[in-house]
């Protein structure tokens, strides 16, 4: 086969004379702007963050720049940003998302994070970082997108999943990271696969029960890092070995895990005021309390504990767990007993709580935001405070990310109260408002310094006003002296509790106290092992607090 070749023969003459004629290449005005982005992008040193420059706008905190520093500079993108609720998270990793965007290091970027957050952190990347973010809608183009935020649950669906672990990305981010604690499960593996470079963790609880969730979250950072999850566990969480107490491991954490706390942050918080406010409970109430327990022994139910519980919140909340308990066993709902239960409790009049919560409200003309655990509290809230004309909203997990945005927004601009479930405790802000009420106490401790950090985080201007509701003669009164009273939680526990419960071997304090209850013979016996609980924890508080010092 034979090639021709042509010789160019014009080439060099016009070559030549366009070296003489420079107008013809590129005029003055657009070799200096040529000039001025090169000088702009160019890179004077890798020991300083050079996208500063880019967000004059913005005013960092010293952690936060810190933060960004240590990531890019020594951890090579790859870290578990810990730092305590409030401090900051998502700023921290878009500032180092802007550094390799302007350093030409990243270019195609997945973001995952819950529903409610989704929106949130498109606005953020936006308009703080001028970072051309998008949202996953209904049709994704996941191989044409380069900033792309979404769900974990809509990425590992299929056909999603599929074209997503064919992508090569620059940067994965990952929100609400605790959520990846089990290294068996389907989430868990899907990031796994991910072909990523740089890749960052998000989370207030790196520890929520045990050392070992820990662990998985670094393995999916660094592979191999901590040694095998078996050689681990045997080592760390049998032995109950703290990461504070042992200088080695807390030295190979630190090269990839940064956490920041508020008490070390320099920045001025306003205060947090707490409040416990008692209800007694009507007569009535009391009465059919003790019955739902009777009903419960009678039945044989397993789960009196949470009926119990439901019936602290609402007589609807326990209405329809006890409607939809018989409807699962037909062979019970002919009994006598349970028929009478359900017209003791539809005969109630207004919850003594959700009275006290009126009292409250109609006090203060304030906005406050209302936990409840339970839906049909929610509902029932709602109705009582439309009533009374007080404009509330509800929030909860099952809304789409548009009505999640849309309730907010609400309740910014409408409404005065916004009554949550635990959806509205990870993630959003809520700075404008600065009263919070836990209708329901959370068993989990860690659940409640999720809600506080709602309100309490950095831009909060006001004071934040803390309401604790829990009836009296109740497993809430038990529980209230537990974990607010004998412990001081809000004091100064709630970052050591997480390795206090490993030394007592306690995996989960919430099961810990439904075991107390469910054991239990009289109510004697139950306030003799919470004592004994709260005196033990309170003791290794006091001596974590010694040897910090």
């Amino acid at each position: 086969m034979q090639i021709s070749i042509k010789k160019d023969i014009e080439f060099m003459d016009q070559f030549n004379q366009n070296i003489h004629e420079l107008n013809d290449l590129a005029t003055w005005e657009l070799f200096l702007k040529s000039y001025q982005i090169a000088e702009t992008l160019k890179v004077h040193s890798f020991d300083t963050l050079i996208s500063l420059n880019f967000l004059p706008q913005m005013t960092f905190l010293p952690h936060q720049l810190a933060c960004a520093e240590d990531v890019v500079q020594s951890m090579n993108g790859r870290a578990l940003l810990a730092d305590e609720v409030g401090l900051g998270k998502t700023i921290e990793a878009g500032l180092i998302l802007k550094e390799y965007l302007v350093r030409g290091l990243v270019q195609k970027v997945l973001i995952l994070a819950p529903a409610s957050l989704v929106n949130q952190w498109a606005v953020e990347l936006n308009s703080k970082f001028y970072i051309p973010a998008i949202t996953a809608g209904k049709r994704v183009d996941w191989e044409n997108s380069n900033i792309l935020i979404t769900t974990l649950d809509l990425a590992k669906r299929e056909p999603h999943r599929s074209v997503i672990l064919n992508q090569t990305y620059d940067m994965v981010i990952v929100d609400e990271a605790h959520k990846l604690k089990n290294h068996q499960t389907k989430n868990y593996q899907f990031i796994q696969e991910l072909q990523k470079k740089y890749f960052l963790l998000l989370t207030a609880t790196p520890v929520q029960n045990k050392l070992t969730d820990l662990f998985n979250l670094i393995n999916l950072l660094k592979p191999g890092y901590l040694g095998t999850y078996e050689d681990f566990q045997r080592k760390y969480r049998d032995k109950k070995i703290k990461v504070e107490s042992d200088v080695y491991l807390k030295q190979l954490i630190s090269k990839v895990m940064i956490r920041n706390r508020r008490t070390d942050s320099g920045v001025e918080w306003t205060e947090r005021k707490v409040e416990t406010i008692w209800v007694d409970f009507t007569s009535e109430e009391l009465d059919t309390y003790r019955e739902v327990e009777n009903v419960c022994k009678q039945l044989n139910i397993p789960t009196s504990i949470m009926f119990k519980r439901e019936f602290c919140s609402s007589r609807e909340a326990c209405y329809v767990s006890l409607k939809k308990w018989a409807s699962l066993k037909p062979e019970e709902t002919n009994i006598s007993c349970l028929e009478d239960l359900f017209v003791q409790i539809e005969s109630l009049p207004h919850h003594a709580k959700a009275v006290k919560l009126l009292e409250l409200l109609k006090s203060n003309d304030e906005k406050f935001i209302v936990f409840t655990e339970y839906r049909a509290t929610q509902l029932y809230l709602q109705w009582l405070l439309h009533q009374n004309d007080i404009p509330a909203v509800i929030y909860r997990g099952g809304f789409k990310k548009g009505k999640r945005d849309w309730m907010r927004q609400l309740f910014h601009d409408k409404a005065r109260v916004m009554i949550a479930t635990e959806a509205a405790g990870e993630g959003i802000n809520l700075q404008f408002c600065h009263h919070l009420i836990n209708y329901d106490l959370p068993w989990n401790p860690m659940r409640l310094e999720q809600r506080i950090g709602r309100i309490h985080r950095y831009g909060q201007a006001h004071d934040v006003k803390i309401y604790n509701f829990a009836i009296k003669q109740t497993m809430e009164e038990h529980v209230m002296e537990l974990l607010y009273n004998k412990i001081s939680l809000f004091e100064n526990v709630i970052g050591q509790l997480d390795q206090i419960l490993q030394e007592l071997h306690i995996d989960n304090l919430e099961k810990e106290l439904q075991q107390i209850f469910t054991e239990s013979k009289s109510n004697g016996e139950t306030m003799v092992k919470i004592n004994n609980l709260a005196a033990v924890i309170h003791s290794m508080s006091n001596t974590e607090i010694g040897e910090s010092g």
